[in-house]
Formats: structure tokens, sequence, C-alpha cells
């Protein structure tokens, strides 16, 4: 008995199991998340350390390479590249596909901990890392900019509006912030008044550390109430800072303005983010693993008509740079190619067999075998993309000769 007589035997049966398969294979296309390219999620790791003032040849000798001797010898660490600049340190660890990154999260937590003895003692802080994926480009770039509102409340908008109500888009894994301008108050020193005042920068630095904190004052105790003392040390504006006593010389208070001068500015000056010739605030937005790249771009586009109407007047939100473009020309191509393709071989069928009858059979075989293949590859957990349809074109003539063979 060949394996199609049952299915022969029992038409019924058989009419019912093709409806299924056609039901199942139409709900798992529309389930199918849509990408340029397989999802791939590469174990992958990024450390940065941050030295201000060090020069990238510093860097690269007394921060890089003690890090990387300690990386090299975690084990199914694939690849490993470091980048020195002024001031910072980023180094790369990419590990094997079938490394868990939780794992390896430890062990790089590991290597830094050895590490630790070898760094400068200067540096403000250990060294930091985070996972990331290569994979994960940004599906959507925008660009928040104002010719009326100076670029600190428009990092403040898209940093509290934009960002948190855009992350909670479904399918939007992560919003990041590129060129962003944080209110900061930038302490300008006179070397030739700290000199006459017989201080240093780092004096300087200790007095300002010491006299801008908020740490709890305690209570009152009474026979009949209690009060707690709230009250905030912290300093906001420069002209907060100016009167502030760093120093006595000879019983006489040292003030800040005497030795230095505070403007305000922002956190990290030589940052800035540009569109259109316009100083702006850049949002990139990711998507999660596995959701479908185009319906989260359109949902993100839905939803920017009613955040700008939350802005402030004269807060303007573009489309920089939208990926979903590319992705919906090139899986449009591919499909359009599968079914040319299914057409294509129905044709030159009919026109070699000249038979309407072994004409139908791999007419009706081949849209059914694909179309049921969706729901597999649903299940299967796979993505609708490039290399997904150009399998199913190059089956499809694998497809008919099984049809014609049966």
């Amino acid at each position: 008995m060949s394996i199609s007589e049952p299915f022969i035997r029992r038409p019924v049966g058989t009419a019912l199991l093709t409806v299924g398969l056609l039901l199942a294979g139409l709900i798992g296309y529309r389930e199918l998340p849509v990408s340029a390219l397989p999802q791939v999620d590469y174990p992958t790791i990024v450390v940065s350390t941050l030295l201000p003032g060090a020069s990238a040849d510093t860097m690269a000798s007394a921060v890089t390479t003690p890090l990387e001797r300690q990386f090299g010898q975690m084990p199914a660490l694939s690849q490993m590249t470091s980048i020195s600049s002024f001031g910072t340190s980023q180094v790369t660890l990419q590990f094997e596909l079938d490394r868990n990154i939780d794992a390896a999260e430890q062990d790089v937590q590991a290597a830094i901990n050895a590490a630790s003895n070898l760094l400068p003692r200067t540096l403000p802080a250990p060294p930091t890392y985070s996972k990331s994926n290569p994979a994960d480009v940004p599906v959507l770039t925008l660009s928040v900019t104002s010719k009326s509102l100076p670029l600190d409340q428009v990092n403040d908008a898209a940093d509290s509006i934009l960002a948190q109500k855009i992350s909670q888009v479904s399918g939007v894994g992560l919003v990041t912030i590129n060129g962003a301008q944080k209110p900061a108050v930038r302490v300008q020193a006179d070397p030739a008044a700290l000199a006459g005042a017989g201080l240093t920068l780092e004096d300087l630095r200790l007095a300002l550390a010491a006299s801008n904190v908020n740490q709890p004052k305690g209570n009152l105790d009474g026979p009949r109430q209690d009060f707690i003392l709230a009250t905030n040390d912290q300093l906001g504006k420069a002209a907060s800072f100016r009167p502030l006593i760093v120093a006595y010389k000879s019983g006489a208070p040292v003030r800040l303005d005497e030795v230095a001068d505070a403007v305000d500015g922002v956190e990290n000056a030589q940052l800035a983010g540009w569109a259109n010739r316009d100083r702006a605030i850049i949002l990139n937005v990711q998507r999660q693993p596995g959701a479908n790249v185009i319906d989260t771009a359109d949902r993100v586009k839905a939803l920017l008509p009613q955040l700008k109407a939350t802005l402030s007047q004269g807060v303007d939100v573009n489309i920089l740079a939208d990926r979903t473009e590319t992705v919906r020309a090139s899986v449009n191509d591919v499909q359009f190619t599968l079914v040319l393709t299914i057409l294509l071989v129905v044709a030159v069928i009919y026109v070699f067999l000249r038979s309407l009858r072994a004409t139908l059979i791999p007419g009706v075989a081949v849209p059914l075998s694909l179309i049921g293949t969706f729901g597999v590859m649903y299940l299967c957990g796979y993505s609708l993309n490039n290399l997904s349809l150009m399998a199913l074109t190059i089956s499809t003539g694998f497809v008919v000769d099984d049809a014609i063979v049966m």
C-alpha cells in the first residue's frame, strides 16, 4: 500500500485535512514575525571604562590591555575587539552561539574583579558592562528638534515623554537616546586664583562634592510631637554655586566666585545630535526579539501624532530613518518571486503535458504545501524573511517533482 492510497480511499477525510492544513497555514502566516534576516542572538557583552582626561595611548596601555588579558582567559570566547579613545575604553566580547549569556556575564564580572588591582586608582567608577546583540539595529530613528525652546528642555521632553511612551508599545524592546543634553552646572576654575588661595583642582572638587549633598537631617523629638527635618542641600543652578565657601584662608572664607566661574550648561558639551542642520535629540527604537518589525514600526508611527500633541508647542518629531522600508521592499520582492515561480511551474507543466488533470495536481499541491509550511514555521519559531522565502521558492521545484511522481 502506498502512502497516498489512504487519502485516495477517504476523500472526505482528505478534504477536511486539506482545509485544516490551509487554515493552519493562513493563521501561521498572519502571526509570523517579519524581518530582513533570521533572528540570531549573538552572546555579546560590551565593557566600557571611563577615565576623564586620559589620552588614547594611556587608555590602551593602562585600561584596555589589563582588561583584555583577563578577558582572554574566559571560556567560549570567540572574538574580542577593543576601542581606546580620549577618556574612554570599550571592549566588545562575542561568545560562541551555544554560550549562555548569563553565565558569560558572570565570567565577565569575575574578570573585571581580577583586573581591578591592575587598573588606575584614579578611575571615577569601575568598568561597566552591558549585554547587546549586533543584529539588533534600530527599526526607527527619530529626531526631536525645536527652533524656540532650549535643547535641555527638548531633551527632557524626549527622555521623559517620548522614550517612555514608545518603550511601552507592543514589540518595542529598547529606546536609546543619542545627543542627550542633560542640564548641569559647569565650574570653570581660574588657575591663578586657585594658586593665590593655596588651593588645587582636587581641593576644589572635594569642596564642591562635600557641599552639594542630600543627606538625612534627623528629627526633633518633643513631649507631644515629633518633627522630621526635610531639607535639600543640593544646588541646581550656577547662581547657587557662586557664593559657596570652598575654603578658608587666614580665617577668611574663600568663595567659589573668587577662584572659579560657574555657568549653567550641559553635562557633556562635546556631545551633540544633528538633523537637517539643526541641533536635535536622536531616539533609536529597537524591536523585541521575535517581534514583527513591520507591525512594530507601524504601531510607533501611529502613536507619534498623539505624542506630538502632548509636547510643548514648537517641538517637532520627525522620522530620520525607517528600516522597514527596505524590509518591506525585499520581502515583497521575494514574495512576488515565489508567486511567479508557482505560476510558471504550473504553466510549464500544462504546456508540455497538455493535460488539465496532470496540471491540476501540482497546481493544488504547490500552494497548499507552501501555505501549510507557514503553520509549521510559526510552531518552530521561525520568521518570514528573505532566506526563508527563498527556501520556499526553491522548494517549489521539489514539490512539483513529488506531485508528478505521485
